[in-house]
């Protein structure tokens, strides 16, 4: 069955503090559930950790007292997955889909937004796949992209996180999520540093295409 194209509004956040986006995330869940429209997010965060309902603190590396000298917040949140990081430089997206129009299906959810990131990066000349038995997206051998979700009564939260700009030391504070795993970013793959205003147009060109999805800005 083919499926029938959906509105969804797309907002820009810029730079903003994880727990005010994540005050946003609920807010529009709420009106999605109250029949509002479906909205698509991007932004980018200060340097935080957050740590998924499957965490392990064992895979942060550092310790705390050192993460509130850096001013480093730390969130323990409901997605799925372990601990990862989100820092300037890297495109965060929420889209706030009600899975209904989707055939509530999360593991072809998932595939989905794995699918929009290789899709971008193919944009940049990177080659991007799945990694057997895990969520994200791998180029090389390294991975340059995670994913992690949450649904409430069938509306998906949280989402995809691509390292575009991030810078990469940032990374040896943990075990990104729950792996020993090298992260890299387009800038690292490019050996340049990449527009984020041009990713983010990218970015949601490719979502809306692979959920069939009529994109509004606000």
């Amino acid at each position: 069955m083919i499926q029938e194209m959906t509105t969804c509004c797309v907002e820009d956040l810029g730079l903003i503090d994880y727990k005010q986006a994540y005050i946003l995330q609920k807010q529009h869940v709420a009106e999605v559930l109250n029949g509002g429209p479906q909205t698509f997010l991007l932004c980018e965060h200060p340097a935080v950790l957050t740590l998924g309902r499957l965490a392990d603190e064992k895979n942060m590396l550092i310790d705390e007292k050192e993460l509130v000298k850096q001013g480093i917040g730390i969130h323990h949140i409901d997605r799925g997955g372990d601990i990862t990081l989100h820092a300037p430089g890297q495109l965060v997206i929420y889209p706030i889909l009600d899975l209904g129009n989707f055939g509530k299906d999360l593991r072809r959810y998932l595939h989905r937004l794995e699918q929009v990131a290789i899709d971008l990066l193919g944009d940049f000349d990177i080659v991007a796949s799945r990694f057997s038995g895990q969520t994200g997206v791998w180029t090389g051998g390294k991975k340059i992209a995670s994913v992690g979700i949450g649904v409430r009564k069938w509306i998906a939260f949280h989402g995809l996180a691509v390292n575009v700009n991030t810078d990469l030391n940032l990374f040896s504070m943990i075990k990104p999520c729950g792996l020993d795993v090298e992260m890299t970013s387009i800038a690292g793959m490019k050996k340049r540093t990449v527009q984020m205003a041009e990713v983010k147009e990218k970015m949601t060109n490719h979502f809306c295409r692979n959920f069939r999805l009529e994109c509004v800005k606000d």
